[in-house]
């Protein structure tokens, strides 16, 4: 942009020191050009006002209307044009195109055309009226063939736009009946059109995280059906990654979008994907499952999955990484609100109850994990103590290098002496971090039935 020194210094962005188009205020109440202030923070990780180095109580961005439009009156009295602004020959030229483009029959080769001149012209073709132009195709999404293509061409001219830094832009996009249509797009489009989708709604929910919370009344079930499916397609890694990306956002703070997405299936759809996945998409896929098992109704779903117990067990290991951490929470979850007999003995059969009893052993200080595992032991120990799979032989491997235990098969078959119980128990004590009226998880009973733990 120009530096005219023309302009009213308070038009001028104090970091660009050019002529601000979009002015947003910041929490010092200092006005900034919305690309400048957002790099300043966003790529730069800074935390204080640039013109009074402050540091921000907030990063949130309010648009300054009042400004804006002070300096689109003095641009139009004194015919002033950014390089930004369109020139009046370019201009006419868009708004020719785009009146043809909304007569005619054939708008997905005008928008063909038209993709190669946006590419170089990103804010003429914005500041021209081109986000309303795409909007009205987009809207259109009748069954017709023909429409139904340039809906999809124009959900492609639009993904290419940036029009996350054009209040206007945004404001167009967050109607109801754009929603709608992209979500339509979503079901029935194809590959290339439904990545261009649900990159268009997870660009929206950035700028505006409230955004995806209008998606519970528009068509979900369906949207959320669609999401899975995609999610699920071994076809296109990226429609799967970004489908995944989305239902995260979607999920996050929305309640009823969790609901409707338990009620489209997405816990069985995640059990299912878990065992193939690697790291990074196990635990986004965790974290995803984790949030629907926040509600009674995932919990519920989870525990009706004759897999789910064994698949979150299959991806905790003895690191605490993501993937440990989350699957825990997982487990946590079911069994402290739904700790039904199947879910019990589902984790006895598949492992997870010697995973927890490992991830005790751990030296990770008092981690939130470990305390979970911890509570879960003492939550069900009675019931798992009851099971021949319980892993007594493996207990060993939990004590520090150089200490042996008395083997445990002789505890449970009674050949062992009250001495070698005592030093068996003590170890354990010190192993697992117990107290001793805890200690009654690991025991099947004394050698001599009188003998109380307490007494040791």
């Amino acid at each position: 942009m120009t530096t005219d020194p023309e302009f009213p210094s308070m038009f001028r962005c104090p970091i660009s020191l050019e002529l601000m188009e979009n002015p947003v205020t910041v929490s010092t109440g200092i006005s900034y050009e919305r690309r400048s202030i957002e790099k300043w923070l966003f790529t730069y990780k800074k935390t204080t006002c640039p013109a009074t180095m402050q540091l921000l109580s907030s990063f949130d961005l309010i648009p300054n209307h009042t400004l804006k439009n002070l300096i689109l009156s003095w641009r139009t009295q004194h015919q002033y044009l950014s390089p930004s602004s369109p020139s009046s020959s370019q201009h006419l030229q868009l708004t020719s195109i785009f009146s043809s483009i909304k007569s005619s029959p054939f708008k997905a080769n005008f928008l063909k055309k038209l993709r190669s001149f946006t590419t170089q012209n990103h804010s003429l073709f914005i500041a021209s009226g081109g986000v309303e132009a795409l909007r009205r195709i987009i809207i259109d999404h009748s069954s017709d063939y023909t429409a139904f293509r340039a809906c999809e061409e124009a959900l492609g001219l639009l993904n290419a736009l940036p029009f996350d830094y054009d209040d206007e832009s945004i404001e167009l996009l967050s109607n109801k009946d754009i929603i709608n249509s992209i979500l339509v797009i979503l079901q029935r489009g194809s590959a290339e059109a439904r990545l261009n989708a649900i990159t268009i709604l997870q660009r929206m929910s950035t700028v505006n995280p409230s955004f995806t919370d209008q998606l519970h009344h528009n068509n979900v079930n369906d949207a959320f059906k669609s999401l899975l499916d995609l999610l699920s397609d071994d076809i296109s890694t990226q429609l799967s990654s970004s489908s995944l990306d989305l239902l995260l956002t979607s999920l996050e703070n929305s309640k009823p979008n969790r609901l409707s997405a338990i009620e489209a299936g997405a816990v069985c759809v995640l059990i299912e994907l878990l065992p193939d996945a690697g790291r990074h998409k196990g635990e986004r896929t965790l974290l995803l499952l984790k949030r629907l098992c926040d509600c009674a109704e995932g919990r519920l779903a989870f525990a009706d999955h004759g897999l789910g117990v064994a698949a979150v067990s299959s991806k905790i290991g003895r690191e605490f990484n993501a993937e440990t951490k989350l699957g825990v929470k997982v487990l946590w979850l079911v069994c402290s609100f739904l700790p039904t007999k199947k879910v019990v003995d589902e984790m006895m059969a598949c492992g997870a109850v010697k995973k927890l009893l490992g991830l005790i052993h751990v030296d990770d200080g008092q981690s939130s994990t470990k305390e979970k595992a911890l509570k879960m032991v003492r939550m069900h120990g009675d019931a798992w103590r009851q099971s021949p799979c319980f892993p007594y032989l493996h207990l060993d491997t939990l004590l520090p290098p150089g200490i042996d235990l008395p083997h445990c098969s002789s505890l449970a078959s009674c050949k062992t002496s009250y001495r070698e119980v005592q030093v068996f128990s003590k170890l354990l004590q010190y192993c697992l971090f117990l107290t001793a009226p805890a200690l009654n998880v690991f025991f099947l009973t004394a050698p001599a039935p009188h003998i109380a733990f307490e007494n040791l």
